[in-house]
């Protein structure tokens, strides 16, 4: 049965729109049966303990108690204007059914995409649809409110024409009686002497009750048991089952407020007297026991604006949180920066999971099963649409970012390949902390497509040599200020996996499910009775995912570190890959020549080097050698020749607009064409324009073409721009 409630207005617990449940109604108020010397034994509510007296049946007393209810709500006239009222509002949201607000968001849409040229006309286009569907819908909606208006209004008048009076003061006690039925107050059903469901619903209990909002306290409970929260239905009921649980496992609660129900379950506020919320916590699994929910149904997370407090979520059996969660974003190549923040999930509590990498070093723990891929994925799907940031993937034994391999400039998967790459960085990151000031970029590189970061995605560390894993370590403590960054992932947090304890020394860490040493070995020795508890999460199994990709963040850029639960977006594998081609054919980033060039002025880190006695015989070869940028493509088996070089901002708009003239050629279904009709269609600039910058490009002038219903005029071809295009990609 679903229960609502109406959302509180002045609530601690910010609960976006589409997680709260459908229909919210007050909770309903019912009165007090006085005790009797001789109570006749009746239905009871069976936590409450007590023998209530039943209601009188009958005739005759159903129809007093009709005649008094009909009195106290004064024949029902309020209630007939409010239905009245009501109907009139249905109507005029039909009549509406959304489309200012879609009208507005095409609008919205618009107004972001200016000086995107396609954009802008895709988004005008939106405008013009979503306008002309709005007129014709009012249109069909004042006909069919038309027909049935003239329909009851020829009834009407036969009617009374037929039937004289009586007739009359029918139909205007049916039109009465409609107004009354759609203005009754919802949870209203006429009986005024009902049992209570719950004791905390006593007249006179001093529970203050205001727009969906309860607050209850441990000294207004009578003596009883506990009782499951299926029992539970109202939100002061809520109130006492939580009470009564937490008082029942010695946890000194002292009140429940802010109940809220959501669309999978329960949630609130529980204050406890002394002590923290730790106390909650350490029960968590006792409470799921004692609500009769499912393992993980009990989700504690302490506040930390208020000490003494934790928000307590409730989740039904079979209920997902995460369930109504909006998915991944569209983001279009070299749509973004390194610097700006882009979503990869949501917590349980609906708020969005946003974060920037620019110079944030990363650690991320899952078990084998915890959906570690899918959160590097979810991450590497954000960097590699920027366009001042170069994807590198290192994975000893996986496949690493998988579906996004089109997108990544480097993939590296032997030790060798993975030892290479990690000192090539590391002596990058030594020549940018020297370049920076030649810049003019102060203590920080700056990123940009003429000087981009580098994001280093490293699954599977724990399987790495003791070299790579060294070299990744030097490359954690220098990277971050030259926007060299390392992503680290591990089935584990302790130092067996990682080598050395540096869990709590990397700014950012995720994790998900895991034992409980990892848990204390990343957030920290006293974290789980704080609230962090991915050790609670359950892997995926060959048939049931479970909690994969579930985790709790920490040292997420512009976030409070609280143990909230966040659950990664999953991305089908065929959306990845098309992503990924979407991106390699508009071309991935190069590293600047400044950066490469400044190189060749650092040394070695001294276990690098190669080995001699004082003879100056060899006794050890290097571990492994410092290549140039070509030498570890070739390496790792990139193609040098297959991506964009690096432009001037001049040619990034010469080839943003022949690119353009080319998409309206493929839009004229020919491989010629002129330039005013190319301009119309691209928008926003003249054909004179259009051609200065196809010039610039190296498509040269327009030439003698023949163009059905045009004649012999001139134009371009389509072998000239596309020319043009690979000239400027470097192609």
């Amino acid at each position: 049965m679903a229960i609502h409630t109406t959302p509180a207005a002045d609530s601690d617990l910010d609960v976006p729109e589409f997680m709260r449940a459908e229909t919210p109604v007050e909770p309903r108020k019912l009165s007090l049966v006085k005790d009797q010397p001789e109570p006749i034994e009746g239905a009871v509510v069976e936590h409450q303990g007590e023998t209530l007296q039943p209601t009188a049946t009958g005739a005759a007393p159903l129809a007093k108690r009709a005649c008094q209810h009909a009195g106290d709500h004064r024949l029902y006239v309020g209630w007939s204007v409010r239905g009245y009222r009501e109907l009139g509002r249905r109507w005029l949201e039909a009549r509406r059914d959304d489309y200012p607000q879609m009208i507005a968001s095409a609008v919205a849409e618009l107004r972001a995409a200016k000086g995107d040229t396609a954009a802008e006309t895709d988004a005008k286009q939106l405008v013009k649809e979503r306008r002309a569907e709005y007129r014709r819908h009012k249109l069909l909606h004042w006909a069919k409110t038309g027909g049935w208006t003239a329909a009851a209004a020829a009834g009407g008048v036969a009617g009374v024409a037929a039937g004289g009076l009586w007739v009359d003061l029918l139909m205007a006690l049916s039109a009465y009686a409609v107004g009354v039925y759609h203005g009754k107050p919802e949870g209203d059903t006429g009986d005024v002497a009902a049992p209570p469901l719950s004791v905390i619903e006593r007249a006179g209990g001093g529970l203050a009750v205001g727009e969906g909002q309860v607050y209850m306290t441990a000294d207004q409970l009578s003596e009883g048991k506990p009782f499951p929260i299926v029992v539970a239905r109202t939100p002061m009921q809520l109130a006492e089952c939580v009470l009564r649980a937490l008082l029942a496992e010695g946890v000194p609660v002292a009140e429940v407020s802010d109940v809220v129900r959501l669309s999978w379950g329960w949630q609130c506020i529980v204050r406890v007297s002394e002590g923290t919320p730790e106390a909650i916590i350490k029960v968590a699994g006792d409470l799921e026991t004692r609500f009769d929910l499912a393992a993980n149904g009990v989700r504690p997370t302490p506040m930390k604006e208020r000490r003494a407090c934790a928000v307590l979520r409730l989740v039904d059996r079979g209920a997902d949180p995460f369930a109504s969660a909006p998915g991944l974003p569209y983001r279009a190549p070299k749509s973004m920066s390194i610097t700006d923040k882009f979503r990869i999930g949501s917590s349980v509590g609906g708020d969005p999971l946003e974060l920037s990498l620019a110079g944030v070093m990363g650690l991320w723990v899952a078990a084998s099963g915890g959906g570690k891929t899918g959160i590097l994925q979810a991450l590497a799907e954000g960097t590699t649409a920027c366009y001042d940031n170069i994807t590198i993937d290192l994975d000893p034994h996986g496949d690493g970012l998988e579906d996004l391999h089109d997108a990544v400039r480097i993939t590296a998967r032997t030790n060798e390949q993975i030892e290479a790459v990690l000192l090539f960085f590391l002596i990058m990151s030594k020549a940018r902390a020297r370049l920076r000031k030649k810049l003019g970029m102060g203590r920080k590189w700056k990123a940009s497509p003429e000087h981009p970061a580098f994001t280093i995605f490293f699954d599977e560390f724990p399987r790495a040599t003791d070299l790579a894993k060294q070299l990744a370590k030097a490359l954690l403590d220098v990277g971050r200020k030259e926007l060299i960054v390392l992503q680290i992932a591990s089935q584990g947090g302790q130092k067996g996996y990682l080598g050395e304890n540096f869990a709590q020394m990397v700014a950012l860490a995720g994790v998900g499910p895991c034992k409980v040493g990892d848990t204390r070995s990343v957030f920290g020795d006293g974290s789980v009775s704080e609230g962090w508890l991915p050790h609670r999460l359950s892997p995926a199994t060959e048939t049931d995912p479970k909690d994969a990709g579930h985790l709790y963040i920490q040292g997420v850029p512009g976030m409070p570190d609280e143990p909230i639960e966040y659950k990664v977006h999953e991305v089908p594998s065929a959306t990845l890959r098309k992503l990924a081609a979407e991106r390699l054919e508009a071309g991935l980033v190069e590293p600047d020549q400044d950066s490469l060039d400044a190189m060749a002025g650092v040394d070695l880190p001294e276990y690098v080097e190669a080995v001699y006695d004082i003879e100056g015989n060899l006794k050890k070869e290097a571990p492994v050698e410092l290549l140039t940028w070509e030498a570890l493509l070739r390496l790792c088996g990139a193609e040098p020749g297959r991506y964009v070089k690096q432009m001037t901002p001049e040619e990034r708009h010469q080839l943003q607009f022949a690119e353009q003239a080319l998409k309206a050629m493929d839009h004229f279904g020919r491989d010629v064409a002129q330039l005013d009709e190319m301009a119309t269609l691209i928008g926003g600039i003249t054909p004179e324009g259009l051609g200065d910058l196809l010039r610039a490009a190296g498509a040269g002038g327009t030439v003698k073409v023949t163009i059905d219903g045009r004649g012999r005029v001139n134009g371009y071809r389509r072998e000239d721009i596309a020319d043009a295009v690979k000239l400027l990609q470097g192609g």
